[in-house]
């Protein structure tokens, strides 16, 4: 992946979890292909529900392996048959004859594989600096403060490059322009926001608040409701929205970079309200539709970017992305330099309209 232009931080951190995809979008027994960081990737579920990642090309004559068979136990080669354990070992070379097999130590050829965790219903895929082995203790995949099984799971390709799409992410002053809708906020409704932002691991916290009155959508929901907005590096963004006493919302956004110039948004809903789930066929084409434009301003911008590096940033409103790209640093720094991370994010109250 490219470098970012901001003092050669790598766009795309290493080191950490990244969301490969939805749990619920691959079944037992099954395995798909998708790209990480520009690298091929195998992630697949094995007969007994445990998820599993590895490097999508054979080390034999570089085939996909997504190309060949999976039959819950064994991925097979569509080559030459060559056959690997879902921990990336060779298993069988069939072309092998009884005089040879034994001077072949299988156990010496393997496929790179990646530490893959699922958790909520999302799978994880650990991305490590390129050294054969992850460290022994693992950080944890990002926590998700929900229960149960996602109501709804979307994936969208964006064409932007992946700073931007975080950045986009993190954007509190889009979305009267960009989600322009009779059920959200509109541009003739601008109020003055004040939150309070405290930092979080690896990155800040848009502390506990009321929502946002101008919001049309938020005002059906009944009952006191407060709200919690976290982001993390790489670039996951939790919304914990409580609704009364009982039940709660939480919407989980996670950008994953693909290659230089594309990039993966999952967009990730839990409810606890019966009423939320009875309205699931009205709220899946309405969440599309946000997702939709969303996208549809990143590939424009990506447009703008071919002939612009543009980047001014205001105060208060493009904090979050200044702090952004303080935490790649920090990170990279802290990496290098071999000691302790330190958050560069302060508590302070940050002001705009929107």
């Amino acid at each position: 992946m490219a470098e970012a232009q901001a003092g050669g931080v790598p766009a795309a951190p290493r080191g950490l979890w990244y969301l490969a995809m939805p749990g619920t979008r691959l079944r037992r027994g099954t395995a798909v292909h998708r790209t990480l960081l520009d690298e091929p990737v195998l992630i697949g579920r094995d007969k007994a529900g445990a998820v599993f990642a590895m490097r999508d090309i054979c080390p034999h004559r570089a085939m996909p392996l997504s190309a060949g068979r999976f039959d819950g136990e064994t991925v097979t080669c569509a080559y030459h048959g060559w056959q690997f354990g879902t921990d990336g070992v060779c298993r069988n070379i069939p072309s092998l004859v009884e005089d040879t097999r034994d001077s072949v130590r299988l156990d010496r050829i393997g496929v790179k594989s990646y530490p893959c965790r699922e958790a909520q219903h999302l799978i994880w895929v650990y991305m490590g600096d390129g050294a054969d082995a992850p460290p022994e203790d693992l950080p944890t995949p990002p926590e998700i403060p929900a229960r149960g099984r996602p109501g709804i799971a979307e994936t969208l390709d964006l064409e932007c490059h992946f700073d931007d799409a975080v950045i986009g992410l993190i954007d509190p002053a889009h979305g009267a322009y960009v989600h322009r809708n009779w059920w959200w906020r509109s541009s003739k409704t601008l109020t003055e926001k004040a939150k309070r932002y405290a930092p979080s691991e690896l990155g800040f916290t848009m502390v506990r608040h009321a929502p946002s009155a101008n919001s049309r959508i938020i005002r059906l929901l009944r009952g006191e409701k407060t709200v919690e907005i976290s982001f993390r590096l790489p670039g996951v963004r939790v919304e914990h929205m409580t609704l009364g006493a009982r039940h709660y919302y939480v919407g989980v956004t996670a950008m994953t970079p693909v290659s230089e110039y594309r990039t993966a948004m999952h967009h990730v809903m839990y409810w606890s309200h019966p009423l939320m789930t009875l309205a699931k066929p009205l709220v899946v084409p309405v969440t599309r539709n946000f997702l939709n434009q969303d996208r549809t301003a990143m590939n424009r911008q990506r447009e703008g970017r071919k002939k612009s590096d543009a980047a001014m940033l205001l105060p208060d409103a493009d904090t979050p992305a200044k702090w952004y790209m303080a935490l790649k640093k920090e990170l990279a720094a802290a990496r290098a330099e071999d000691r302790d991370f330190r958050n560069p994010v302060t508590e302070t109250v940050l002001r705009w309209r929107s």
